[in-house]
């Protein structure tokens, strides 16, 4: 790490993708739009990280949405976190709150319509969006397309995030990878609910995750029953996190293993990623509790089915494997499948290819 010239302490060798817009010594006060899905948040994190070790002295705010905003509870690269309602009324809000606020730069990692709107309304002097956002007339700093930027074909999410920023002067081309902070509060009432079901804190036990957004991305619950037995001849025991939405999920992989298996369906976010942190490893769909997993360091694997795996893989320096199989048709949106009454990109994943996964990432860590 070297200090620069204005106090900022970047890895050696990180460089912006471009040059510098406007003076950033001036800037003050910085905002982050990042509202959408757990894993759309979980995935701005290494932007954040990336202005806030630019920018060490700023005020650097991050929007989200409201019940996904516990997920950054101990964020040390965040001033504030402010939190939304999907209600008009708390919109209206929020506008009077950021415009008070005087920020010099205003960030639009989202480009849908409220977050636009968001960001226009905060009054920001410099308004940086991508050139391809909707409203993008409501930036007055409007940045070509990611791949442009980073000057290659696919890009992930965190990338195409950081992307913004690093085309606005700020060094990025380390690829800092997503992270989040596990308090002491939440980990002390995950403890009090492991103890609840009879677990030792030093028992080890893998996570794993049944549900997911669309059928195209969830894997059959007979499926992750197979892989928890498999899992228990090998010593471990299973944790399955859902939702209170997915209990149905849940009790159907349960009904249908032979291992023991401790289901939680009512944790808060900063719980889930207490528990994901003490866990051996990580098994499940590709969804925002896989990418919570990712961000607290715990070896994964990620079975992909519609998803673009190059956009939506693991972005962690943690061992991890993404299992799936190579379908012409693949990536695709997932609401609907167009070729086959049923979506065979996910179905297709066998029992044998993930239990394969398990024992190689096992024999690595």
């Amino acid at each position: 790490m070297q200090p620069t010239t204005c106090g900022q302490i970047v890895p050696e060798g990180a460089q912006p993708l471009g040059p510098a817009r406007w003076d950033w010594s001036e800037v003050r006060r910085v905002l982050v739009v990042r509202l959408r899905s757990i894993g759309d948040a979980v995935l701005a994190t290494p932007a954040l990280h990336a202005l806030r070790r630019f920018l060490p002295e700023a005020e650097i705010d991050v929007l989200l949405e409201d019940w996904v905003a516990p997920l950054f509870d101990g964020c040390t690269d965040a001033t504030r976190v402010i939190s939304i309602a999907p209600t008009s009324t708390a919109r209206m809000l929020a506008v009077k709150s950021l415009r008070a606020s005087n920020y010099d730069v205003a960030f639009n990692l989202h480009g849908g319509t409220t977050a636009t709107l968001l960001t226009w309304a905060s009054g920001a002097r410099h308004r940086v969006g991508f050139a391809s956002y909707q409203y993008a007339r409501l930036h007055n700093h409007l940045a070509p397309h990611p791949s442009e930027i980073w000057c290659q074909d696919r890009t992930h999410s965190a990338e195409q995030q950081l992307a913004l920023l690093g085309w606005t002067g700020v060094p990025v081309t380390d690829r800092p990878r997503a992270r989040l902070t596990v308090t002491q509060k939440a980990d002390e009432a995950l403890m009090r609910k492991l103890r609840t079901e009879g677990l030792r804190a030093s028992q080890p036990f893998v996570l794993m995750h049944p549900a997911a957004a669309f059928e195209s991305k969830m894997w059959a619950a007979e499926k992750f029953a197979r892989v928890a037995d498999g899992l228990r001849a090998r010593g471990l025991m299973t944790i399955i996190v859902a939702a209170p939405a997915e209990e149905d999920v849940v009790r159907d992989v349960i009904a249908r293993a032979h291992a023991r298996i401790i289901p939680f369906t009512t944790l808060s976010l900063p719980e889930v990623a207490a528990l994901a942190r003490r866990a051996k490893l990580f098994i499940g769909n590709d969804s925002g509790i896989a990418h919570i997993a990712a961000a607290v360091g715990t070896p994964a694997v990620v079975i992909f089915g519609s998803s673009n795996v190059a956009h939506w893989r693991p972005w962690t320096d943690a061992p991890h494997e993404v299992v799936r199989v190579e379908m012409d048709c693949a990536p695709c949106p997932g609401y609907t499948c167009a070729v086959f009454d049923r979506p065979e990109c996910i179905r297709r994943v066998s029992v044998e290819s993930v239990i394969a996964a398990i024992d190689r990432l096992l024999g690595r860590i």
